[in-house]
């Protein structure tokens, strides 16, 4: 055998020796984890590590498994995750690790499934969660300032990492006791905030870092933007792209904790995309520049159930544009191109651990090598290597000479070669399949966004009439309290509820209407500055609404001779989770409130009595839920009725069929709440995002940012809202919803999701699949990995087959995803041959060669398979299908 195919069995035995052991490892064998200045050391081994952001709370913890096992099948080595102190502490000194937010399931899970767990515990997290993870009780703390030298936080603070430090020490899951947790993270983004503070933010940053290391939890921690990490904190970086980011220690790895694979999204706006491209292109150069460790942030975003969604305006839906959509379904390409990364970097790993770094090469004027070398286990006058070609070109491809060899890198692209001779991978070359999930969304074929969207047929069946009752307007119970003047939202409600109703009397008299009716004027009120949304009643009546984020309120109003009730309803949608002072951003109004135009001056209503009521009748006596939602007196509500605000709506409702995720559609809707047998859904807001800023097609090339490449111009920003399948049973589930703003219940629905359609386009051009790297026929000497053909995966979600074929053409086809036409080159063999790998199947490949499809459709023309498969549920067909 020559010294070539030595070399690459080197690899391989090295690589499928590192899979067996991550694979293999028995996490009740405790090991060490410590760093040098290249990578984590793991029980003595440097390690590459690629990360999955999981928020074990924006899931059910039935999700779980699968969300753990799709996150390790896509080439994940660790999970990540922050800590949520508002939701394990939501009264001070009452512990909440349950459901949701047990905390210890969710870590032994992924310790089970054989992956690391880094846990980010904060406390302070950002994650575009309610208050930033802050519970509202820590502002009730007498003399605290949040994440400064402040001793009353410090020791709040200190009180609950500690707390969380030894749970994981007594339920063993920190590495040394032989559980999964290798990495720990204090504080969150601190240096963004720090200068805010002056010098009592340097002390707090040394604080911080002392505090934790003194809590002996015998693994490496890491502070995220923090450039002044002290001592043996690593200091990480937070970014769309972090290859050339460089820690403030030679003796510290380059970590990447947040990649920003997406982007959150508000009420009203687009939804941002990053393109699957680009995000391969800026994790290749990471591990190609001296990247060591790398997160997704999010790889499975999830839903802010309930109130927990941040902002303020944050939509219910975490989706993020993760590879693993919010209801736990793979986003393709994005899961599959970032899959085949991940394997592309593993196979490299031997060469990137040995290095201490790496050797670089300039190709040309924005073209570059970076080499990683490694000395054979065979001989001492062998070294074998592996290498990363990148052009940092944005607009033109190149070709470049590396080691007496020509390559082709198309523009804003890295190729991965894990033996510095055959390219494994190219991260602007998409070979992962498309999946169509729901129609609604759908874009347009022209546009290049990957993801396109299809929903199910099957419908639940609602029962037959919806049932009503209306809330109150203002005050409803005895439980109320008056005080002269206005106070400040939060310190009343404690975030208990959205909503607080202010109610004082303002009297008018016969001067006052004459007043107006001589000047053709009417009173308005004036409030200097409100957040986020405020309701004016007049005696009941909807008088106005206004919605901002510190907003000043000018509001004109009407009122008739004599006494008259002035109800504010201020409301909360996700409270402030990213700046400094937090403490100090409150709720409601600010400043001065006034009623101008009367006759006898302006009233100051910010020195007038006012009673206050927290929260809404409906939602304290909780008929939301199974248990209690017959204390309400509920009416059959008429088809015809009209539309009616501040209304409480219930009904019944099958379950959809089989095991898919389950949507509700709220798109006829306006403002409100909803809950399905008494699991809070979360918030719903019919706002619709503008008309522009959505690009025809989206570039990946260049430096993204969250702008870039928005969706879902012109349409709602949320139609569809989780319904996690745990939360139902199979036939008569309680609906109800809490309408604000008016609207429609009867075209409510719930449909099931998943990836009905699949598509898939490569040519004879692409890259050989890596799965070939790993077949031993390759060894031998008798076939090259260059003689081995390109090849297509199709893959239903689990449960599901490809039912059928609906286009294949192996030629020249045109067109793309659900748009697909036979160009002038097509293979006679194409549908027969794509139907006999994979119909009746859960997955297959199909390779794309002449020799795949007996012959050549047109000589000296490089073709491209085309595909587009449908996916059912392997419960709806019978077992000879299989």
């Amino acid at each position: 055998m020559g010294s070539e195919r030595r070399t690459f069995l080197e690899l391989l035995a090295l690589y499928l020796f590192i899979q067996f052991s991550v694979t293999t490892a028995n996490y009740f064998e405790p090991f060490n984890v410590t760093y040098d200045h290249r990578a984590l050391i793991i029980d003595g081994k440097r390690r590459m590590l690629i990360s999955a952001g999981i928020h074990y709370p924006r899931a059910t913890p039935q999700m779980w498994p699968d969300l753990i096992a799709k996150a390790k099948e896509g080439g994940a080595d660790v999970v990540d995750s922050y800590t949520f102190w508002n939701g394990h502490e939501p009264v001070r000194g009452q512990y909440n690790f349950e459901g949701r937010f047990d905390l210890v399931k969710f870590v032994r899970l992924v310790g089970d499934s054989g992956l690391y767990f880094l846990l980010r515990i904060g406390p302070y997290v950002c994650a575009e969660w309610n208050f930033g993870g802050f519970p509202v009780w820590l502002r009730d703390i007498p003399g605290i300032e949040f994440r400064t030298d402040n001793e009353p936080f410090k020791s709040e603070m200190q009180r609950y990492v500690t707390k969380i430090v030894d749970l994981l020490r007594e339920e063993k899951l920190l590495s040394w006791q032989g559980g999964p947790i290798i990495l720990l993270q204090i504080e969150n983004e601190y240096g963004n905030m720090e200068s805010s503070y002056g010098q009592r933010g340097k002390d707090y940053v040394k604080w911080a870092a002392n505090m934790a290391l003194g809590l002996r939890a015998g693994v490496p921690w890491v502070m995220c933007k923090q450039t002044d990490a002290p001592g043996e904190i690593i200091d990480t970086c937070n970014d769309y792209y972090c290859d050339g980011y460089k820690p403030n220690s030679p003796n510290k790895p380059t970590i990447w904790t947040e990649n920003w694979d997406g982007w959150y999204t508000s009420w009203g706006g687009r939804w941002p995309h990053r393109p699957t491209e680009d995000l391969a292109f800026a994790v290749a150069r990471f591990f190609q520049r001296g990247g060591s460790l790398m997160n997704y942030y999010m790889y499975f975003g999830g839903t802010n159930f309930g109130r927990t969604s941040g902002g303020p305006f944050y939509i219910t839906s975490y989706d993020y544009d993760a590879p693993i959509d919010e209801y736990g379904l793979r986003s393709e390409p994005k899961w599959g191109h970032m899959k085949d990364l991940h394997a592309a970097i593993r196979l490299c790993e031997h060469a990137l651990v040995a290095a201490d770094s790496p050797q670089y090469i300039k190709l040309g004027p924005q073209q570059e090598a970076h080499v990683y070398w490694v000395n054979s286990s065979l001989s001492e006058n062998q070294s074998t290597c592996s290498a990363f070609l990148a052009n940092i070109d944005e607009h033109k491809a190149a070709t470049v000479n590396f080691r007496g060899s020509s390559y082709s890198l198309p523009p804003w692209s890295v190729s991965i070669l894990p033996d510095c001779r055959n390219t494994a991978f190219n991260t602007a070359k998409v070979g992962a399949q498309t999946s169509v999930k729901l129609i609604e969304n759908a874009l347009s074929p022209k546009r290049s966004m990957p993801e396109l969207v299809m929903s199910k047929t099957e419908v639940s069946s609602f029962s037959e009439s919806w049932m009503s009752v209306n809330e109150p307007i203002g005050i409803w119970s005895a439980n109320n309290f008056t005080f002269q003047g206005m106070l400040e939202h939060l310190n009343v409600t404690k975030d208990e509820s959205d909503y607080l109703w202010h109610m004082t009397r303002i009297y008018v008299s016969d001067e006052d209407i004459a007043f107006w009716e001589e000047n053709q004027a009417s009173p308005t009120i004036i409030i200097d500055s409100m957040r986020d949304v405020l309701r004016v009643f007049i005696n009941g009546k909807l008088a106005g609404s206004v919605d901002g984020h510190w907003v000043k309120v000018v509001q004109p109003v009407q009122f008739p001779q004599g006494y008259s009730d002035l109800i504010l309803l201020s409301q909360t949608v996700g409270l402030q989770n990213y700046g400094a002072f937090l403490e100090k951003d409150g709720a409601g109004f600010k400043g001065q409130i006034k009623l101008t135009g009367f006759k006898n001056g302006d009233i100051d209503l910010s020195k007038a009595s006012w009673t206050y009521q927290v929260g809404l009748k409906g939602e304290v006596q909780k008929i939301f839920t199974i248990e209690e939602n017959e204390k309400a007196r509920w009416t059959e509500l008429k088809p015809d009725a009209a539309p009616s605000i501040f209304t409480w709506y219930k009904a019944y409702f099958d379950a959809p069929e089989g095991t898919e995720p389950v949507a509700l559609d709220l798109g006829s809707m306006g403002k409100g709440q909803a809950w399905v047998n008494g699991h809070h859904i979360g918030r719903y807001w019919n706002l619709v995002a503008p008309k522009d800023g959505c690009p025809q097609t989206c570039d990946y090339r260049g430096a993204y940012h969250s702008e870039k490449c928005m969706t879902n111009c012109g349409k709602p920003t949320q139609s569809w809202y989780h319904v996690p399948r745990s939360w139902l049973q199979a036939s008569n589930n309680l609906l109800v919803i809490f309408e604000e703003t008016g609207g429609n219940p009867f075209d409510i629905s719930v449909k099931s999701r998943v990836s009905g359609i699949l598509c898939a386009q490569v040519s004879e051009s692409h890259y050989p699949p890596l799965r070939q790297w790993l077949n031993p026929d390759v060894i031998d000497g008798k076939v090259s990995i260059k003689d081995m053909g390109p090849e297509i995966h199709l893959q239903c979600e689990d449960g599901h087959i490809i039912s059928s074929i609906e286009f294949a053409s192996y030629g020249t086809p045109r067109g793309g995803c659900q748009n697909f036409s036979q160009g002038n080159c097509h293979s006679p063999n194409s549908l027969s041959v794509v139907s006999k790998a994979c119909v009746g199947r859960n997955s297959c490949f199909v390779e794309v060669s002449n020799s795949g499809f007996q012959g050549d459709p047109c000589r000296r023309v490089v073709k491209t398979l085309a595909i587009q498969a449908r996916c059912v549920s392997s419960s709806t067909v019978g077992v000879s299908q299989f």
